[in-house]
Order: C-alpha cells, then structure tokens, then sequence
C-alpha cells in the first residue's frame, strides 16, 4: 500500500475532526436501526401480509416465512430519458438473481428523473436542483416499510444519484448497491456538435442543420456520451465504492451488462447479513468522499458535485466545504481529457483504461485512500480490475498498467496538468466554483467592464444586436437556489464563445449553474452568496470593472469598499415564479441553503439536528446559528 499524499492525508484528517459529533451521531442512528435477519419479523401480522399480498410463489412463501432478506428495488426508470430507458429490464433481473441469492426482491418505488437537456434554458429547468430533494424523499418513502434488509438503486443522470444517495443515506443501516444503465454508443463527436451550435448561435447554420447535428449525437439509449454530471455521478460512485468494479461505462443491450445488472443483486444479499454485511454508512465514510473529490479533480468532472457531494456528505453525517475540494485541486493532477475537456468521450476514456486504470495510478501514487470498505468487499485496489464474460460467466481481469491512448488518459507521472481541474475563486463579490480544465491558459484571467442580466432572454438579445462585441464580463444574476432554483445555463455558451473566437476577452459570472458541460469559456459560477438574498453579486451594474483571476483564486469589483457597500441594491426583489410546476416548489426556494453548503434544503444535516436538539449547548461548536436550525427544521 503506497503512503498516502501529504494533502490528501491532511483534508482527510480535518474532515474527520470537523464531522466528529455529526458523523458518530449519523452512526449512532444506523447501528440503532440495524437488525440482523429480515427485519420484517419485528411487523405485527397485518401489516406483514400487506407486503407480501401480491408476492406469487416461492417468493411469497419465503417473504411470510421470515428466513429471507429483502431487497428493495428503488428505480428512476422512464423511458424518456436515454439513461434511463434501458432500466426497463432491470427489475424482472434483480427478482432472479436476488432469489438465487437465497433473498426477496421488491419494486419498492421509483423515484423522478428529469432530464436536464431537455428542459434546457425552459421554465422547467428551475426544478432540475429541486429535484434531487424530491428524489431523496421518494426514496425514503420506498424504503420505509420496514421489509427491506438491503436495497438496489437504479438510476444514473444528474441530481438522480445524488438524490438516491441521500435517502438511502437515512438508512443507513441497509446495504446498498448503485446500478448503472452504461453510455449510448458514440456519435457525431462532441467537437462537431459545438461547432455546429456555434455556426447557429451566429446565424450561419440553420436550425434543420442543428437538429441534425443534435440527433446524431444524441441518437439511442444510454447516458449522453460527453463528460458532464451524469458520467462524472458514475466516476465518482464507482471510486467511492458503490457500484460494482467496472460497471459504469459499460454500454446498454450487452450480455455484460445484464452480466454485472444480475450479479448486482447476488452481491447485496451477501452484505445484508453475517460476516459480509456492509450497510452504506460503512462505505460512504470520510475517506470514501475524498476519494470522490480526487477521481473529480483528476479527471476534470462537472462543477456540480461540488454541491451535491457537500450534500450527500451531509446525509451522512459528513461535512465537507469547498476548501477541501480546493485544497485538493491544487495537488491532484489532471489525468483525463474528455469532452468538453478534450476531443474523446466517455466511451474513448473507457478504451483507454477507464476508471480502472485511473484507480491504479491514482491508487500507487498514494492520491486515493485504499483502505476502506466498498460494496465488492474492503479494500479499493479490487477496483483496478475490469469485468468480462468468460464462456458465460462475469469474471474480474486485471487491466493493462498503461494508458492505451495517453491522448485521452495519463497516468500520474504524466499529466496533462499538475493540478486539478476545478477552483475556488474569491474577493468583494463573493466565492464562487470555476472550471478551468478545458479552459486555455490566455483566456484564465479576465478584466473588463460588467454587462448586468437578471435573465437569459435578454443576453440573447443583446448578443444579436452587437452590444456585446467588446470585452465583457458577463452578469447573469438571480439564478441562484433561492431566487429559480438555480437553472444551468448552457444556453449561453455558443453565444460567448462566438465573442471569444472574435477576440474580446470573455467571462461569465452567474449565482446559478453551469454544470458538467462547461466548456472553453471562464466562468465564476455559484456565486455564493446569490443576488436573492443580497450578495455582492446583486450591487454590480453595468460598466463596472470586474476582475476574475483564475490563476490566483480572486474574484473582485474594482470599486472602492465603501463606495461598493454604500450603493443600493440594483435588483428589486424577485417575484414567485408560477407556471411548470414552479409555484409547487415556492416553499423549496425559500427553505434552501446556499451553494456551498450544498444547495439543499435539509439544512446542514438530518443527524446534525439530532445532535444539536440532544445536545442545545453543543451548537456552537458546529458553527450554526440557531436563526439558520430553525429556518431549517421548518424547511423539513
């Protein structure tokens, strides 16, 4: 076992002191709720033959003898979302192989996936955050019947994972295994598809031309190909420990797929009981989370887990700040370049070595903790290891220890950069996450006057008729968690990279998303804290000088302190937004908590209440207000 990094060591070891009360609490309640042998035998008889009344066969009579585990099966299949649409299947495979195992599988529920490509830049988008929440309660839901010793969750894109996480997280007694559904195969490349927007954005392709160039990247089931959040929620579950060795990026409709889909079913009868047993607050501990930062950072992933796994931490009891992610990215090397951090997809990475080769590099130059528990037993050097079929049978190989196309994937004495792709970014007008990963050296550092925008609509506008052809520092504000939601606004993209390729130093600055997808473009995004509640952000106004440096990590206004905290703020209160749905969600926006602390409206932590409201005089060592405990137990 190699010694681990200095830095990796250090965050590591603050997480554990800071998380200390909040993490044995979160303990505390799992190791209080686990029961060896099927909990179910603790139902009295009516509510037993309510869970098995439309059970059939063995699996009934196994269900209302009490001598098998139960499983539960939580699933955000529809098929309206490529990722998801191959999910169809899973459920009849699980029941199979979960039976074999000597268990009981169950539907228990499904849970919401929407999908952030289609709602792009549309009203619905500012339910995409929100959504994560709802999925975490939808969880929960299917999970509290009392019948299960285990679960199976089905899903891959965006806030879905983190969603399933966090519920599952409130059972934290139970084992859990992720199931993945694998990317579509490759299509028109990534590279083109840009190209082609951008050609749109300035008038010179016609929309035929875009829909065309859109459906022959997008083009059959399985996770969209390019390096966003969905592909980077698989990089990172599967370094953490949750997924089977080697099940992310294979694709859909293989018999290697519903090879590792069946076998994930085995797998977790095993740990729901005796020796095996591994419930997820085991997994998911503090070394398991900086083990998802490292593989994030050293492949250049998408800036939203820098608030969904602060979120997901919290449901176990962790917590988690962007100095760590910060901390981190200074030291671990860019290993990756997959679009839009470079040419290749996710299905190129794949052939190159994967995440398999990444474990190993990462793993021997003491980057990645190695000791600790995963759902394929302990220790995560078994994730170096890929799987096959071997005459019929899913067998784990080991991979070659170099990259096969060092174009695409480097090992650690060779990097494309010798830090990590993500920043923290900070000064007057607040903290904020960039991405610098696909971002060229030249274009890092940004110093021009402010053009102010509370909405996308009138960017556009603007845009078409030429008032942005100069240096500029683009504002769009009041898209932040409690003003929208906090939308992604990917429809800016082709617009400011036509200002770039003309030559003008280019920036965005938004309190809302921008995601996995961002791309060549500097960005200050999640700005924290939002215009909404009366950040820095909200004073700006057009004109002002605007100074974003990536390199240095600052992020000001060039105005005088006293000037800057003097003026008025520019935005009038936002106004509820109705319509999709939106007015639904009213009581999410003004429960939720900013960006950095996760953009999540159950406060810092279900187990951190617990602690706080058995211990009132403990609640200053955590730092909390009790304005903010309370606002957040009302949130609840």
């Amino acid at each position: 076992m190699s010694s681990t990094h200095p830095v990796v060591a250090e965050v590591t070891e603050r997480i554990v002191a800071r998380s200390a009360q909040t993490r044995a609490a979160h303990l505390a309640r799992s190791a209080a709720a686990h029961e060896e042998g099927p909990v179910r035998r603790g139902l009295a008889c009516s509510n037993l033959a309510h869970g098995f009344a439309a059970m059939e066969g063995v699996d009934k009579a196994a269900l209302r003898e009490l001598r098998a585990p139960g499983v539960a099966i939580v699933s955000s299949y529809n098929d309206l979302l490529s990722a998801h649409q191959p999910m169809r299947e899973y459920p009849e495979w699980l029941k199979k192989s979960v039976r074999a195992a000597g268990g009981v599988a169950q539907f228990a529920g499904g849970v919401p996936a929407m999908c952030d490509g289609i709602t792009q830049g549309r009203a619905g988008m500012e339910l995409s955050l929100f959504s994560r929440e709802v999925i975490a309660m939808a969880t929960a839901i299917a999970l509290s019947h009392d019948l299960f010793d285990a679960s199976l969750l089905l899903g891959v894109c965006d806030k879905i994972v983190p969603g399933l996480l966090i519920g599952a997280l409130s059972f934290g007694h139970l084992p859990a295994i992720l199931v993945p559904a694998g990317p579509m195969n490759s299509g028109l490349p990534n590279k083109e598809k840009a190209r082609v927007r951008q050609l749109y954005a300035e008038g010179r392709a016609t929309r035929e031309d875009l829909l065309d160039a859109e459906a022959a990247s997008y083009h059959s089931a399985g996770t969209c190909t390019f390096y966003g959040t969905a592909n980077s929620n698989q990089m990172v579950v599967e370094v953490m420990g949750l997924h089977l060795p080697g099940a992310s990026f294979v694709p859909p409709n293989t018999p290697l797929r519903q090879a590792l889909t069946e076998e994930a079913g085995r797998r977790v009868v095993a740990l729901s009981r005796g020796a095996e047993y591994t419930p997820i607050s085991r997994v998911l501990d503090e070394k398991a989370f900086v083990n998802g930062i490292v593989a994030l950072l050293a492949t250049g992933g998408s800036t939203n887990h820098t608030m969904h796994l602060v979120a997901v931490a919290a449901a176990a009891g962790i917590q988690l700040t962007w100095d760590d992610f910060s901390d981190l990215s200074a030291v671990v090397p860019l290993l990756a370049r997959v679009y839009p951090n470079g040419a290749a997809d996710i299905n190129h990475f794949h052939a190159a070595g994967g995440i398999q080769f990444l474990v190993g590099t990462l793993l021997d130059a003491g980057f990645l903790h190695e000791d600790v528990h995963t759902v394929a037993g302990f220790g995560l050097r078994r994730y170096t290891q890929e799987p096959i079929l071997s005459d019929g049978e899913l067998v784990w190989r080991d991979v070659p220890t170099r990259s096969l196309d060092e174009d695409v994937l480097r090992p650690v004495w060779r990097p494309f950069a010798p830090d990590g792709g993500l920043r923290m970014v900070a000064g007057n007008l607040g903290r904020a996450v960039t991405k610098v990963s696909a971002v060229a050296p030249e274009h890092r550092v940004v110093q021009a006057p402010a053009r102010v925008f509370t909405s996308q609509e009138p960017f556009t506008v603007a845009f078409e008729a030429g008032e942005l052809d100069r240096d500029v520092v683009v504002v769009l504000r009041q898209q932040g968690p409690q003003a929208n939601g906090m939308p992604e606004l990917h429809g800016l993209t082709p617009a400011l990279g036509v200002l770039m390729d003309r030559g003008f130093q280019v920036a965005l600055l938004t309190d809302g998303r921008m995601s996995g997808a961002s791309g060549k473009i500097p960005a200050a995004i999640q700005v924290t804290p939002e215009a909404a509640v009366g950040g820095p952000i909200a004073r700006l106004a057009d004109g002002d000088i605007v100074r974003f440096d990536a390199r240095t990590g600052t992020l000001d206004v060039l105005i005088e302190a006293d000037e800057f905290a003097r003026r008025d703020l520019v935005d009038a209160p936002v106004a509820e937004a109705d319509g999709t749905g939106r007015e639904l969600f009213a009581a999410l926006r003004r429960a939720v908590g900013p960006a950095d602390q996760g953009a999540s409206v159950f406060g810092p932590l279900t187990a951190e209440l617990d602690l706080l409201r058995a211990a009132p005089g403990e609640r200053g060592t955590l730092g909390l207000s009790v304005h903010t405990l309370e606002t957040q137990e009302v949130g609840q």
